[in-house]
């Protein structure tokens, strides 16, 4: 990749001014009903008209790139030194561009974790994050997994009818991580309910935030003192030597970003199942196993459909185009993975890629995602108990009634309403468990919106405070494609 000479004019692009992007050519945007609606048609169309590395708008008046392009992606993902991860270079906020109000804060304001860090910090970060991941039983985990789905079918009426994204994808991951985190099992109800009030942005929001936040200040603090078999326990243990700020943070993205991603997984594989007779067919057929189905999930309808981002350290080329310094690029990962020359013919004229793992769904390069495979074993034990539970599952509406979040980041569908007859023999009934009581937190307050000094244990003398709590409502909704 070399520099181009300014001014000149890329394939399929007018002459590029200031940012880099084109004169007088409509951006198209990435967001609204045409990203909800036909996201596929919408990426082949850009494709179409200016090859791997398309102009966009992710809001008014907020331009970017969107890298459609599987080879384009792999290299953004994998030269760190012309694509920082550091959104502190990104030129739209430098000259003031970028509203107050923008829906873009939330991605794009930079944050002491692993999403926004480049070098060997983000090593420490991540080595803390994917050793401790690496460290959960994955028996263990296909255990508890399978009982929090067992518990949340037992729990739907005699009618035959249930939402599996209300009442089975959107849970399930939370029960789980619940336990996984070293909370007790009767606190994941809770934690589902406090996540959905704050990603909502209703009336409770505030109060459920902070009360989210202090349940994971309270765990880290009972963690340091008394450590557990847990993932907040060899968080802490680490030799990275997290601080209690950074682990609340990370805690925080395993909770909220791994949460989202095994909902959306669970659900498009869900829908597949119930609108794609041939994947059916080949699924109860035994000529594909769950875990190939999952694959072609993650190569048609990813949970993330698009990733923000990378900034441009330095003026060059990416897939013909002048990419200014400063400039935006999203990861496109659905259209990367309808990249015809990813795909190849022959995968195309099969109409299926299940066991095929060289899609770009986890992201590629460093900062590839590091729970795919405590997700993985989620979401395929959820899909395997599920259709051994109701055999006989149909969907309830139309399949073109099915509606989807309008986000430009989430491949998220906003229900999956579905029948059955009966379920299959029900299991002997849990142990009893004393109930779980949250810590108590004060009533909300512009000063107790991050915890006390005396809760973090500083690594340096310049450690800063955890961040504001609207970040964490913020994290979450842009997630959930809210």
């Amino acid at each position: 990749m070399t520099a181009p000479e300014p001014g000149t004019a890329s394939p399929g692009c007018p002459v590029p001014h200031g940012g880099g992007l084109p004169v007088g050519v409509p951006l198209t945007p990435l967001y609204g009903a045409a990203v909800a609606e036909d996201p596929h048609g919408l990426y082949a169309e850009l494709r179409r008209r200016y090859g791997p590395v398309a102009p966009i708008e992710l809001e008014p008046g907020v331009e970017a790139w969107l890298v459609l392009g599987y080879s384009e992606l792999l290299e953004l993902t994998r030269n760190e030194a012309l694509f920082s991860k550091d959104s502190r270079r990104w030129r739209v906020p430098a000259e003031g561009r970028l509203a107050a109000d923008s829906r873009l804060l939330p991605m794009t304001s930079w944050r002491p974790t692993l999403l926004s860090l480049d070098g060997a910090e983000h090593q420490r970060l991540r080595a803390a994050v994917s050793d401790t991941l690496a460290q959960i039983d994955h028996r263990q985990l296909r255990e508890t997994t399978e009982a929090c789905a067992n518990d949340l079918i037992d729990s739907w009426g005699p009618d035959g009818t249930a939402d599996l994204i209300a009442q089975y994808a959107r849970p399930l991951p939370l029960l789980v991580f619940t336990q996984l985190v070293g909370l007790p099992r009767e606190a994941g109800p809770h934690l589902v309910e406090l996540i959905s009030h704050f990603v909502d942005s209703g009336p409770k929001s505030v109060r459920a935030s902070a009360e989210f936040q202090a349940i994971l200040v309270d765990l880290v603090r009972r963690r340091r003192a008394a450590p557990s078999a847990d993932l907040t326990s060899w968080l802490l243990a680490h030799p990275a030597a997290l601080t209690d700020e950074e682990a609340v943070h990370h805690l925080v993205v395993m909770l909220v970003a791994g949460n989202e991603t095994s909902i959306n997984w669970t659900g498009n594989t869900l829908r597949l199942l119930l609108t794609d007779r041939r994947f059916r067919a080949t699924l109860t057929g035994g000529r594909l196993t769950v875990s190939d189905a999952l694959e072609e999930v993650l190569w048609r309808d990813p949970p993330t459909q698009n990733f923000p981002g990378r900034w441009a350290t330095g003026d060059t080329v990416l897939g013909g185009q002048y990419i200014s310094a400063g400039d935006m690029l999203v990861l496109g990962l659905a259209a990367a993975n309808a990249d015809p020359a990813a795909q190849g013919l022959a995968s195309a004229a099969q109409g299926s890629l299940g066991g095929n793992r060289a899609h770009l769904a986890w992201g590629a390069g460093r900062h590839v995602c590091p729970a795919q495979h405590p997700a993985r074993i989620i979401v395929e034990t959820a899909v395997e108990t599920l259709l051994h539970r109701l055999p006989d599952l149909q969907l309830a509406v139309p399949p073109n009634d099915l509606g989807w979040r309008p986000s430009p980041w989430s491949r998220a569908l906003l229900g999956l309403p579905v029948l059955y007859s009966a379920f299959t023999p029900p299991r002997p009934p849990a142990p009893e468990r004393p109930a779980w009581t949250p810590p108590s937190t004060p009533d909300p307050s512009p000063s107790d919106s991050t915890p006390s000094d005396a809760t973090s244990t500083a690594r340096t003398p310049s450690s800063g405070r955890p961040a504001p709590r609207s970040w964490w409502s913020s994290l979450a909704g842009w997630w959930s494609g809210r």
